[in-house]
């Protein structure tokens, strides 16, 4: 007997762990937010730009730092063909002042404001608000070390975000020092963890030599309770440091900006100086706290994931000489998790100006008004009237009932004899009323429909 041909079953394609498709009306939220947050930039002096999503790999190992979470386990990294080392950017920061280094723009008047937003990548554990390919939105202010420039960063995404529905934000803010009070502070730091080494968890043992400011930013429980003994950097602070950590807050009270103090709040990447923040939605916050009572009281209770900032950032003005500038080049800017705004469930759903509901359904019947039908969708998009079709539906009925799932109200019925006498039916869906009118007074009859 002839052998049997082996089948290979074939898995059917989807998306990468972590990554994700967006369509519909999740589709219409991104659209909306970045529609929103660029008009709050725009009202504020900043100006779009949008970097490359493929970068040389030392702008982000200069910038971010070795021993880094992100460099370390989070980085997508690839080398080409000809032997480039590149990276899928892990942040905007870097790029847009590798961006302000290499477009000369030190010669334009300072500051320069920029917003920017796009996809980014992280190859961490994938959770809710939390994936592999993130989208973000960000402000940055490069040159100028004023304080004012921090709060307006700081101001300006509060607002954004309270445009998006988010009415109880608290800013979470910090000072850790400048290249000149920092090293004090660090030193400190070591000589404390030391006495604590063989708790602490693997990674924070290695930090200590490598990277000890990530010390503060560790998130494994084992190191949780020795951070609250910790020395923090804002005891350490240089008389420049201080003044302008000071001034901060006063914009922010002067502002109306709720916000708190965290005295070990470093964030997670080396190039920060001075101000430190991230901005919270309170009422998170004190679930939280809730929840951390319950399990304490109840032990079958599961400790819930505390919550996520919305938005962080910070001052970077050593940034420009990490990644190979002359000198050192003040700045500050911050981001704001977009998916974690979508996914939060609080989100005040704003469609995007181009999307409007459509007002008529376009039937079509017929091989004669099917070769004109799309001239009649350019016609109603030049009047500024959106319109609903099938095109793969041909009986009258089909059409009918796929515009009464739609809910739309009106339908235009173009069929053969329509087509030669270059007329339309406009049929009221809840009157059940119709009346035919020449083609060339479309758009006017509808406009006139409410």
């Amino acid at each position: 007997m002839p052998k049997r041909k082996k089948i290979h079953k074939t898995t059917p394609p989807s998306s990468l762990k972590g990554m994700r498709d967006i369509m519909g009306e999740e589709y219409f939220d991104y659209q909306g937010i970045f529609e929103k947050a660029s008009e709050v930039a725009i009202y504020y002096g900043f100006h779009p730009i949008e970097t490359p999503v493929l970068e040389k790999i030392d702008v982000f190992t200069r910038a971010v730092g070795e021993g880094t979470d992100l460099i370390d386990k989070e980085l997508y990294s690839l080398r080409t063909k000809s032997g480039d080392n590149l990276a899928l950017r892990p942040e905007g920061t870097a790029p847009i002042l590798r961006a302000y280094i290499e477009h000369g723009m030190r010669s334009r008047p300072q500051p320069v404001m920029f917003y920017n937003y796009g996809p980014f990548f992280r190859h961490e554990r994938p959770q809710h608000g939390r994936l592999r390919e993130l989208r973000q939105f960000g402000l940055e202010i490069l040159g100028t070390e004023k304080s004012i420039a921090d709060a307006t960063v700081i101001k300006a995404m509060v607002v954004i975000l309270e445009e998006l529905g988010f009415k109880n934000t608290v800013v979470h803010i910090n000072n850790i020092g400048n290249n000149k009070c920092k090293p004090d502070f660090l030193k400190k730091l070591v000589t404390y963890y030391k006495k604590h080494i063989n708790n602490l968890c693997p990674h924070c043992q290695k930090r200590i030599k490598t990277n000890p400011m990530r010390l503060l930013d560790c998130k494994d429980t084992r190191c949780a309770e020795f951070k609250h003994e910790a020395p923090t950097p804002v005891d350490c602070l240089c008389c420049e440091c201080r003044k302008h950590f000071k001034e901060v807050l006063e914009y922010l009270e002067a502002l109306n900006i709720r916000y708190e103090i965290k005295h070990h709040l470093v964030r997670g990447l080396d190039y920060y100086t001075k101000t430190v923040f991230e901005i919270f939605d309170e009422r998170e916050i004190i679930k939280d706290e809730n929840t951390e009572v319950e399990t304490k009281t109840n032990s079958k209770s599961k400790k819930k994931t505390p919550p996520s900032a919305l938005a962080g950032g910070g001052r970077y003005d050593c940034l420009a000489s990490a990644i190979g500038n002359n000198s050192d080049i003040p700045s500050v800017g911050g981001s704001i998790g977009i998916d974690r705004v979508v996914l939060s469930g609080k989100y005040k759903h704003i469609s995007p100006r181009i999307v409007k509901k459509p007002k008529v359904y376009l039937i079509q019947i017929g091989f004669d008004a099917k070769l004109k039908s799309l001239s009649i969708v350019e016609m109603l998009r030049k009047a500024k009237i959106p319109v609903e079709q099938s095109l793969s539906k041909d009986g009258l009925g089909a059409q009918l009932g796929h515009a009464e799932k739609l809910k739309i109200p009106y339908i235009i019925i173009f069929g053969q004899k329509e087509a030669i006498e270059d007329t339309v039916i406009i049929r009221n869906m809840k009157t059940r009323s119709q009346e035919t009118i020449p083609m060339k007074d479309l758009t006017s009859r509808l406009k006139k429909l409410k």
